[in-house]
């Protein structure tokens, strides 16, 4: 089966779609707009890739004259494409961008995969987002969430079946094992492995950590704040306001081969967005068979439960976070009840593997409906 996929080339989920399509036999091709490292394809049975090698952020974000040249520009080398590749399916994973290139592109049967702010921040800018948000879904044969939440909220804007398709984990990666760590095995590391964005809630961990560290002077707590983005400078910053930098760490980019580790270096994994459609890197903790902390937005709330498999405060409560990483910290029976339970539901519900099984019958059956 030949797919065409509309999406980041270099964005991790899409990696990780492709790769697990391309094992199971499928001939596919990426086209996308923003640059990438061709080495992620390379041992790829069947994968082919495009790139236009511009700044994605720029392109998503702008309304002007430079999106709509690259739109007419895209669109040309897609139907392009498509009269060369000749796919059997057009799946876009983003809803917008995207999703509006191959609603553009008329070809069927056609996906299109919502992913986040695609429907939760560009169809609230204005009426003609909206507008298109709502066309370019009315011409999928298919839309698929990956989340109830998200569902929910791309319901607003047609009147389709939403199918549910979770970015799963893959629990042979992501489990709880020794590793090469950066920390002694005395140390208790309060961590995060997030992009260093302000909606993800860095600063508050920050000062949550600072509240822990003063009420347990004698404690070996260590900070670790794993990912890059556009707020390290400030929360380095941050972190040396605290006086915390002989015992914080910032990693920077790393390896997506290399996360599994480090989230087995992490003794209470902290997570505090301000909002979230779904939480890929809870689950990754989770099936680290680790107690998490998360704040209560919807995306998150769809996979812990509090006091189940981790526990839930407020968003913004630094008071509250510093409470709950001081009652996990002080009773390691606790995180290992929780840690258990989360991975025994990721495993339940969120297996990648039976997600790449739902992607092939999803395929399957608009190919050959009623069979």
């Amino acid at each position: 089966m030949k797919i065409l996929i509309l999406s980041n080339p270099a964005n991790p989920h899409t990696i990780k779609w492709v790769k697990a399509l391309d094992k199971k036999g499928f001939k596919i091709f990426v086209f996308g707009l923003s640059n990438y490292d061709k080495s992620v394809y390379e041992n790829c049975k069947d994968v082919q890739a495009f790139s236009y090698g511009i700044d994605e952020n720029l392109f998503i974000k702008s309304d002007g004259a430079f999106s709509k040249i690259v739109y007419l520009k895209a669109l040309k080398k897609l139907k392009q494409i498509i009269s060369e590749f000749k796919p059997q399916i057009l799946h876009s994973h983003y809803a917008t961008s995207y999703g509006l290139l191959g609603a553009l592109s008329g070809f069927h049967p056609y996906i299109i995969s919502a992913w986040g702010s695609d429907v939760y921040d560009f169809p609230k800018k204005s009426f003609l987002h909206r507008s298109i948000l709502k066309y370019n879904l009315g011409n999928a044969d298919k839309i698929l969430s990956t989340s109830k939440v998200m569902a929910e909220e791309v319901q607003i804007y047609t009147g389709k079946e939403i199918i549910i398709t979770p970015f799963g984990i893959d629990t042979e990666v992501f489990k709880p094992q020794e590793t090469k760590s950066l920390f002694d095995h005395k140390d208790i590391v309060i961590g995060t492995v997030k992009t260093l964005e302000a909606n993800y809630g860095i600063e508050n961990l920050i000062r949550a950590f600072k509240i822990v560290k003063e009420s347990n002077p004698l404690l070996l707590l260590k900070l670790l704040i794993v990912g890059t983005g556009s707020q390290e400078l400030y929360l380095k910053k941050v972190v040396s306001e605290l006086g915390l930098e002989k015992i914080a760490t910032f990693t920077g980019f790393i390896l997506p081969d290399d996360i599994p580790r480090y989230h087995n270096m992490i003794t209470v994994p902290v997570f505090l967005s301000q909002h979230e459609s779904f939480g890929v890197a809870v689950l990754e903790a989770l099936a680290c068979e680790k107690p998490v902390i998360v704040t209560n937005v919807d995306g998150f709330k769809e996979i812990v439960q509090d006091g189940i498999n981790g526990i839930i405060v407020p968003v913004g409560d630094v008071e509250k976070t510093a409470a709950a990483i001081e009652k996990l910290i002080k009773d390691k029976n606790l995180r290992l009840d929780l840690g258990k339970k989360g991975r025994e539901q990721v495993i339940e519900f969120y297996n990648w593997k039976n997600n790449i099984l739902q992607m092939v019958k999803i395929y399957s059956d608009l190919l050959n409906p009623g069979n």
